[in-house]
């Protein structure tokens, strides 16, 4: 018998039981690692390597199958939609500890002075972001949880596959039961709030059409009502599990679905709506930032509709520069019968505290605004602070505090000891989470100015309310009529 790994468990009571690595009383879980240099691996950099191991991990690494299949599609080009590099110090990303160590870093009145310069541009700027929460009456089987008897029962076997125990399985069960337990998760119906919004505020904006002659009330028909085939197309980035999609595919007609996502999960919609004989779907693992939309095989001439739920930080400018920027007409003056065409989009912005100033759509209106790379980087840092304060009612209105009266309170009291640290310790948590929010917006509304500067007809609105998702700016768009 192999001898096992002398690592105790303290919560198990017992040593670990996996065989031991050559020369090594532990397991590869439980071996220390050696003092050398550990690197990122370049493949992908979720995991690190002893410097003096890369060159033999790169052959064995299991990404590195995955990227050397990925590198050879047509639809792949490194760095696409990354945005302008030339003014960056190597292309630098600026980690959440450096931007919070530059913030630390400020005086008094520097920090100060930040504060009152993210006020003001809020005032002149976003005063215009307006409440919109629509619930179409499409969206009924999904939002009165009467969701396809068949599609429940898929979705249900696979979270008990997943989580509970599979020999439970068997014809006796009856949807009723199936619906009870998957609507019963705490958090589904936050999630089918926002997605059913979503696609209230494209219906509102002209983008999708109900046919409220075609709707039923129960749950068989896979269609319960839909657009005419000016959207023959769906692209959902940051598509993650699909359910987005899902929802659009049972309240609304859809030609063809493409999911794109760089991850792999479990649980996912795909084979609910593969089980959709009217649908095609497809799904791109990749990145949005290396996707040349354009060149993907099954939008070629066709007119699509972008849509994407909780796109993370600079996810958002990458795929509005994947939409509209010039990749789509590299060289044409006019469209031609395979260039993809954008006729809509909705996106849900979502972790502004991971945005980059290099990968930010609108860096010359950021500018115009008195708002430099280093204003940038420290706004998306306390963009974390959003999430503070009780998000029961709104904060919109509460952003009065003076920080400029209460830092000469305390600097009078003890000027060699307080600094922006302790200032912000003793900042009111109402107050934190109104100066996150104002953040939020400002990088927001530079996006929808960009969009605007490219003649597409857009808003940014709040598509549910605060106390469903803090996160609830919607950027949605439409070509000119």
């Amino acid at each position: 018998m192999a001898a096992r790994c002398n690592f105790w468990l303290p919560k198990k009571k017992r040593f670990c039981s996996n065989v031991l690595l050559r020369d090594s009383q532990f397991c590869g879980n439980h071996t220390q690692r050696s003092d050398g240099q550990w690197v990122p691996c370049p493949i992908h950099p979720s995991h690190s390597v002893l410097e003096e191991n890369l060159q033999s991990h790169l052959k064995r690494c299991p990404f590195f199958k995955q990227a050397q299949s990925l590198s050879i599609q047509p639809f792949y080009q490194e760095g696409i939609n990354a945005g302008k590099e030339e003014e960056e110090e190597g292309g630098q990303n600026f980690s959440s500890e450096m931007k919070r160590n530059a913030v630390h870093g400020m005086t008094l009145f520097e920090f100060s002075q930040l504060i009152n310069k993210i006020k003001s541009i809020h005032a002149s700027i976003c005063s215009d972001i307006g409440d919109s929460f629509k619930i179409p009456q499409a969206c009924d089987i999904w939002t009165n949880r009467q969701v396809d008897r068949c599609s429940t029962i898929v979705l249900f076997r696979m979270c008990c596959l997943h989580f509970l125990f599979p020999l439970i399985f068997s014809s006796h069960f009856q949807t009723p039961s199936c619906c009870s337990f998957c609507r019963g998760l705490p958090f589904q119906e936050k999630h089918v709030m926002q997605q059913a919004s979503i696609l209230g505020n494209l219906e509102e904006f002209g983008v999708l059409k109900s046919c409220g002659d075609d709707a039923v009330s129960g749950p068989v028909k896979l269609e319960v009502s839909g657009v005419d085939d000016d959207v023959p197309a769906v692209v959902e980035f940051g598509a993650g599990r699909g359910y987005l999609t899902q929802v659009l595919a049972d309240c609304y007609r859809i030609k063809k679905i493409l999911l794109v996502e760089r991850k792999s999960y479990k649980l996912k919609a795909d084979r609910s709506l593969r089980q959709k004989e009217s649908v095609t779907l497809e799904r791109l693992r990749i990145d949005i930032e290396d996707l040349k939309l354009n060149a993907v095989e099954s939008l070629q001439g066709v007119p699509y509709l972008a849509i994407g739920k909780h796109l993370c930080g600079p996810a958002t400018d990458m795929t509005l520069r994947c939409c509209i920027s010039k990749q789509c007409n590299q060289h044409n003056d006019a469209p031609s019968d395979s260039t993809c065409r954008l006729i809509g989009l909705a996106i849900a912005t979502c972790c502004h505290h991971l945005c980059q100033w290099k990968h930010y759509i609108n860096k010359p209106y950021m500018l115009d605004l008195g708002i430099t790379k280093d204003d940038f980087n420290a706004m998306t840092w306390l963009t974390s602070w959003a999430v503070d304060a009780d998000h029961g009612s709104d904060l919109c209105g509460t952003g009065s505090f003076d920080l400029q009266i209460r830092e000469h309170e305390h600097v009078e009291s003890d000027p060699s000891t307080y600094d922006v640290k302790n200032m912000v310790k003793n900042m009111k948590a109402v107050d934190r989470a109104v100066v996150g929010l104002m953040c939020k917006d400002i990088i927001d509304v530079g996006r929808f100015m960009w969009l605007k500067e490219h003649e597409l007809e857009c808003e940014l609105v709040k598509y549910v309310p605060s106390n469903i998702s803090p996160e609830n700016r919607l950027l949605v768009a439409r070509q000119k009529s």
